[in-house]
């Protein structure tokens, strides 16, 4: 008994941190593993291992335990692509865990460490690429709700409407542009500042010039300007929220000379108030806009 736990123990391990069974029916399931047994043997469609792969990883991923064994006997034998017998350790493992019958006996007779193929991989990948866009739509949403309830006037209402509508054509999350809004004007379509930045996102002539902005006093215009600048800093800074909102106080030109948010009380003040309510510190960005601020640290390869 002890020796059937231990072994039970092993095989959950060679699958740590591997993607688990999706919510898919059996009739799929059983779709998918004729198919690729279809390509696995060359029955009525020409032989093609490696369609017969992604199909078996499919289903054995969607927790089909024939397929992920199949899978297994693919690799321990080297049946149409080179023999790998940690692939072949993961598969039986995963068929094992699964309920078949036959795969422990293959796992221990391998006596192999588990590698993990590339399709569990890259259904790992997939699954934090859409766990982390799931949380920041969660956060970005909370946010919006939170801006919702601090807007009360008619005129801020209008301009929630601008922004609504045109964030989402610049990639700007809207409570951004909102935060933004208010820590510069207020949601002050006529402000002016003592620099003569001007309008609801406080465009200095030479950015409302940059960005194409010929009436900065209309509310739509500046939005679409300081939208427009909002998405060049994003692309500069590479998404660092903390950096934007520097460079956007301050200049970007400032943030590279100090290689960092500037020892300014005015600039770190002005972070914290628009991070109190817009508290992500990573913006999705386009990398296309333009080249990355030499001021960040080079990336990892």
């Amino acid at each position: 008994m002890k020796s059937r736990t231990l072994l039970r123990c092993l095989l959950a391990l060679a699958l740590t941190a591997s993607v688990t069974a999706h919510a898919v029916d059996a009739a799929q399931r059983q779709a998918w593993r004729e198919q690729a047994q279809g390509f696995e043997h060359g029955e009525g469609v020409k032989r093609d291992t490696e369609a017969a792969i992604r199909l078996y990883c499919q289903a054995a991923l969607a927790g089909d335990a024939t397929s992920a064994y199949n899978l297994g006997w693919i690799y321990a034998n080297g049946r149409g692509v080179e023999r790998h017998d940690g692939y072949a350790a993961h598969w039986f493992a995963r068929a094992a865990l699964l309920g078949d019958a036959h795969a422990e006996g293959m796992f221990k007779r391998l006596d192999t460490p588990a590698d993990k193929p590339e399709c569990v991989q890259q259904a790992e990948r997939t699954e934090r690429q859409k766990a982390t866009e799931a949380q920041q739509a969660a956060e970005a949403q909370a946010i919006a709700t939170r801006y919702q309830q601090l807007v009360d006037t008619p005129e801020e209402r209008r301009i929630m409407k601008i922004v609504y509508k045109l964030a989402p054509q610049f990639g700007i999350q809207p409570g951004l542009a909102f935060a933004v809004i208010r820590a510069e004007s207020n949601f002050n379509v006529n402000a002016v500042s003592e620099k003569n930045a001007q309008g609801l996102m406080q465009l200095i002539p030479e950015t409302a010039e940059r960005f194409r902005v010929r009436k900065p006093f209309d509310a739509e215009q500046n939005i679409r300007g300081g939208l427009s600048y909002l998405q060049w800093l994003l692309a500069y800074f590479r998404g660092d929220v903390p950096l934007v909102l520097a460079a956007y106080n301050a200049g970007e030109g400032t943030v590279d000379r100090f290689r960092g948010v500037p020892p300014y009380p005015e600039t770190q003040g002005y972070i914290k108030r628009i991070q109190q309510v817009f508290a992500l510190q990573h913006h999705p960005f386009d990398a296309r806009i333009t080249s990355p601020s030499p001021a960040l640290p080079p990336r990892l390869p």
